[in-house]
């Protein structure tokens, strides 16, 4: 469980996502929250500040998180 807040200023949102980059690579990554190597060197981000991420031109950005597939329908109650 991941008890970290989204690293954006004025943003209080749970970590559902973390940056990490690379300047010589000029390369962004997302990954699931836990799956760096270093916590030291990401940055955590919530569900709506990792969607809308944009990286600075001549960037990548590599979103490998997994998505959460729906197996069945939600029933409202």
């Amino acid at each position: 469980m991941d008890l970290r807040h989204c690293a954006r200023p004025g943003c209080g949102g749970p970590t559902s996502a973390t940056m990490t980059y690379d300047y010589s690579s000029r390369t962004v990554w997302l990954d699931n929250p836990g799956a760096e190597p270093d916590p030291a060197a990401a940055w955590g981000l919530c569900a709506p500040h990792a969607d809308h991420l944009r990286v600075p031109m001549g960037w990548a950005r590599e979103d490998r998180r997994t998505p959460i597939i729906q197996l069945r329908p939600q029933i409202a109650v």
